[in-house]
């Protein structure tokens, strides 16, 4: 049985949320509050997190950044919160899509069977060695990265879209697989997302990063990962 953790504040939508996923065979949890939601992680792991941003206790961003340390479940955002500033510090949070209330209930549904499809299709963690390279090393254990002897402050996205490549080596990862993987279904066409987070990590882990020697571009396709 999936399991979902929503966290909402708001008595009445979180009941209605309880009994719609209930009624299509979801496990549930609810939280009123981001310090219950995390608890709550941590003894029993969902597969898939809805998530008010506007909770009593704590920023939702601030949230999706704890529930890092314990679930690598999809989080969607529900938020009356419009402004693009607000989305983006969600997604770079690490939150896989963002749903603006009032939202249709099948449209949410539908998204979350996206999401939850998404991340079964995710390749494990390797429990294997770190991978190394002539420049920098990628710890996919304890999700870090260390060049020159120092560890890269990485964002939550630049370090999802690394961890992606670095698990296919040698293979072309398309730019649609990317965005969906990292983003959502409902950005995966945002192409200039890539460009903007390719050349981020390319500054951080490349000797030059105009000529790239680990993080190739195949123009009009995709990223590939060479060791």
């Amino acid at each position: 049985m999936t399991r979902v953790l929503v966290v909402e504040d708001d008595p009445q939508l979180a009941r209605a949320l309880v009994i719609n996923l209930q009624a299509r065979h979801y496990g549930v949890d609810a939280a009123p509050d981001g310090a219950t939601a995390l608890r709550l992680t941590a003894v029993r792991p969902p597969d898939a997190v809805l998530l008010d941003l506007g909770l009593p206790d704590m920023d939702g961003v601030d949230v999706i950044k704890g529930l890092q340390g314990w679930t690598r479940a999809p989080v969607l955002v529900l938020s009356a919160r419009q402004s693009s500033g607000e989305k983006v510090s969600a997604l770079d949070a690490g939150a896989d899509d963002y749903i603006t209330k009032p939202f249709s209930m099948d449209e949410l549904l539908a998204r979350l069977r996206a999401a939850v499809r998404r991340a079964a299709d995710l390749p494990p963690v390797p429990e294997t060695t770190p991978v190394e390279t002539d420049d920098f090393t990628v710890d996919l254990l304890a999700k870090k990265v260390v060049r020159g002897g120092r560890d890269v402050r990485l964002t939550p996205t630049e370090w999802n879209l690394l961890e992606i490549l670095v698990t296919h080596p040698g293979r072309l990862v398309t730019q649609k697989h990317l965005l969906q993987e990292v983003w959502g279904l409902s950005r995966s066409s945002r192409t200039n997302y890539l460009r903007v987070y390719m050349a981020q990590l390319r500054r951080k882990l490349e000797k030059d990063p105009s000529h790239p020697r680990y993080l190739i571009t195949e123009p009009g396709m995709g990223y590939r990962f060479e060791a």
